[in-house]
């Protein structure tokens, strides 16, 4: 549960900005979307060996 409490002299944009910031951080909708629906495990394990090939060539580029 995220819970973010707006101080006396605060703004309520502002707080309701970083609830924004600790919903979108936590994943909170990623994890509902993900949970949602049945999703096979090949398909897990091609999506996980993507991002891997992914974060290995941002890597190989920062280099």
């Amino acid at each position: 549960m995220i819970k973010v409490t707006v101080k006396e002299s605060e703004d309520i944009n502002r707080a309701l900005k970083r609830f924004k910031k600790k919903f979108d951080k936590a994943q909170v909708l990623r994890q509902y979307k993900n949970k949602s629906f049945f999703t096979k495990p090949s398909i897990t394990r091609r999506e996980e060996i993507l991002k891997a090939s992914y974060k290995q060539r941002l890597q190989s580029k920062e280099q």
